[in-house]
């Protein structure tokens, strides 16, 4: 039996390698210089204490690129389907704290750009599934 990848399959890997690369580079700017890289998400620190926070969102965040990249290599479009849509939470939760910190629209309408991108991941990603079974 062959294992033959489909244009809509090579789609998704792309998405998904995308926004594993844009995580990688969120977790690695929240350990270079967690104040700057709170105002790009929407917030800004009280103090410098607080950084420590950023670098754990930080070390999380790269924690979820090294699992989720590790999905795409081994193509477990199952895995991958759902958790972009359970990764939905993160961007909705981050879209409120940055409107009621009153961070400009933009910063917002990013936070609903990445939902929108997620679930086209996880749309497409159950398209592949349904057309493999």
């Amino acid at each position: 039996m062959t294992n033959h990848v489909t244009k809509l399959e090579k789609v998704g890997f792309v998405l998904v390698s995308l926004i594993v690369l844009l995580q990688c580079f969120y977790g690695t700017f929240a350990f270079i210089d967690p104040d700057a890289f709170s105002k790009v998400r929407g917030t800004q620190l009280f103090s410098d204490m607080d950084a420590d926070w950023v670098k754990i969102y930080g070390s999380r965040t790269i924690f979820i690129t090294v699992i989720f990249g590790y999905l795409l290599y081994t193509r477990n479009h199952i895995v991958l389907m759902w958790g972009a849509l359970f990764a939905v939470v993160m961007p909705i939760t981050d879209g409120v704290l940055a409107y009621e910190a009153q961070a400009p629209f933009k910063v917002v309408a990013k936070h609903i750009a990445t939902i929108v991108y997620l679930l086209i991941i996880f749309f497409i990603f159950k398209k592949v599934i349904a057309q493999k079974t």
